[in-house]
């Protein structure tokens, strides 16, 4: 029998290791984001910009340019970046203490001027690089260094729902939330992601994917019980799927 390739590295991506901790979401998103931009044909006029957290060193892994920003402000360099050349694909690649918190103010605001961007959100419920504090989107009874007691409505209130809020927006041409969990999951991310670049290369205005991604290392988890914890308990309170579509 014949050998066949069953994994290729998309051109997108680097050859290199990654700083990700294991059953870390973050080498899977990348992954999708690659092979997506190869699919596409758009490695050439792809511009990615990578802000404070952990995936500050994106520009690392990807194989095409990539700027940093400052914590929360891709979505302002990006509209810089979109306007001044227009014919470049621009995309945001963030977490949620960079999208949700320091920088809620430019996502608002950059989707409810309908900036032709792309943003890709991971959504792991923690800030990972600084040492695991309460996030926008920590779970009510999530325990982490700043809320050690567990989340409560009544002190922190409910996770903020990014989709939800971004959708009513008048400026936001597609927002939908995928989960990196099984395999299923991924390949429906994958499709979202698509979209959502296809959007940007078609003209549509502001294209928001969110991913519900695992942190192991400051969920005190194994990888395997950072996937269960996602299907059980991040996605009820997250529903997967297309919130706004407006081909």
């Amino acid at each position: 029998m014949k050998d066949s390739t069953i994994y290729q590295r998309p051109e997108s991506l680097q050859d290199v290791p990654t700083h990700y901790c294991p059953g870390c979401g973050h080498g899977t998103a990348h992954r999708l984001i690659a092979e997506v931009i190869d699919e596409l044909g758009i490695r050439e006029r792809t511009v990615g910009i990578a802000p404070v957290g952990c995936a500050v060193l994106a520009y690392d892994y990807f194989n095409f340019d990539v700027t940093e920003a400052a914590h929360g402000r891709p979505p302002a360099v990006a509209t810089g970046m979109k306007r001044v050349r227009p014919e470049l694909i621009i995309f945001t690649y963030q977490g949620d203490g960079d999208l949700a918190a320091i920088g809620i103010a430019e996502t608002i605001h950059a989707a409810n001027r309908g900036e032709k961007i792309t943003v890709i959100f991971v959504n792991n419920g923690i800030y990972g690089m600084t040492g695991g504090q309460m996030a926008p989107t920590t779970l009510i009874d999530q325990k982490t260094a700043t809320s050690p007691l567990g989340r409560s409505f009544q002190n922190e209130g409910p996770p903020l729902k990014v989709c939800e809020m971004l959708a009513p927006l008048d400026g936001t041409a597609y927002i939908a939330r995928g989960a990196l969990n099984k395999p299923a999951n991924i390949l429906k991310a994958r499709e979202y992601i698509k979209q959502a670049f296809l959007n940007q290369i078609e003209g549509r205005r502001f294209s928001l994917v969110e991913l519900l991604s695992a942190c192991p290392t400051y969920w005190h988890l194994t990888p395997g019980d950072s996937m269960k914890k996602i299907t059980e308990e991040v996605i009820p309170n997250f529903p997967l799927g297309v919130i706004k579509d407006e081909r």
